[in-house]
């Protein structure tokens, strides 16, 4: 079998590359492809940050149907917890992450992309969650984090239909962050997050977990969460670097060692 899924390293930036012919339908070894590649950007001292990329044509029309065609209830069970846990492990990396979205991102395609921090679109590029019009739900994340993201009505009227919209509207609906020519999508992305290259690395990991595990709960247990991460960075040595430098030199000029 082809390499589907490769894991990238440039300046301190990982990307994850989505490689499979033509569309990037998401089958049983690309699921198990990016679960690995996300495991080991989130486990590599050298990346700092991590973009999701299908390439310059598409991003992922989504799951591959042909595969999908002969299941039955527990295969589906058992295809469906397989791709949660991909499309988790990609939420779960502690570190910045960005989509880089061109062409399409539909159903598992668009799932993977919301598992991303941000998304950076081509200006030709279309989302949505069609599965309806196969009669079934999204089943990796869709129902869940779309709502979250976009809120229950815009998120329903989307899953509901199985429309697709283009990246005009999922800019309107805040579904995207940035919108881009198609040539300049990968490079946007990289630069949306190299910023956070050679920043404070811990602190980064407790900003992300603490709002992703804050937005699960009720904001008394949040602030919980937050009060006891805030605590922690005070065991870091880039807390004391940040602390010395802003009293020695002002803000926005310390040097972090990201531990």
């Amino acid at each position: 079998m082809a390499e589907l899924v490769r894991l990238d390293v440039e300046d301190s930036i990982g990307t994850i590359r989505l490689l499979r012919p033509k569309l990037n339908a998401l089958n049983a070894y690309m699921t198990e492809g990016i679960r690995g590649a996300a495991e080991e950007a989130s486990s590599r001292a050298d990346i700092a940050a991590v973009v999701v990329y299908g390439g310059e044509n598409v991003f992922a029309a989504g799951a591959d149907i042909k595969e999908m065609q002969p299941m039955d209830y527990t295969d589906a069970f058992v295809r469906g917890a397989r791709l949660q846990k991909a499309f988790d492990a990609v939420a779960a990396i502690p570190k910045p992450t960005v989509a880089a979205v061109t062409g399409y991102a539909l159903g598992g395609g668009c799932e993977l992309a919301l598992a991303c921090d941000f998304r950076v679109a081509a200006d030709d590029a279309q989302f949505g969650q069609p599965e309806i019009l196969l009669g079934l739900i999204p089943g990796a994340g869709g129902t869940q984090r779309l709502p979250r993201l976009i809120g229950p009505a815009r998120a329903k009227d989307l899953i509901f239909s199985g429309r697709l919209v283009d990246a005009a509207e999922a800019l309107a609906i805040g579904l995207v962050d940035e919108v881009v020519p198609a040539p300049e999508v990968y490079a946007a992305a990289r630069r949306r997050v190299k910023q956070y290259v050679g920043g404070a690395g811990v602190a980064l990991r407790a900003a992300k977990e603490a709002i992703d595990r804050g937005l699960e709960t009720d904001l008394a247990t949040g602030q919980e969460i937050e009060r006891g991460l805030f605590s922690g960075l005070f065991a870091t040595k880039d807390h004391a670097l940040g602390i010395a430098s802003f009293i020695e030199n002002g803000p926005g000029k310390a040097k972090f060692e990201g531990r």
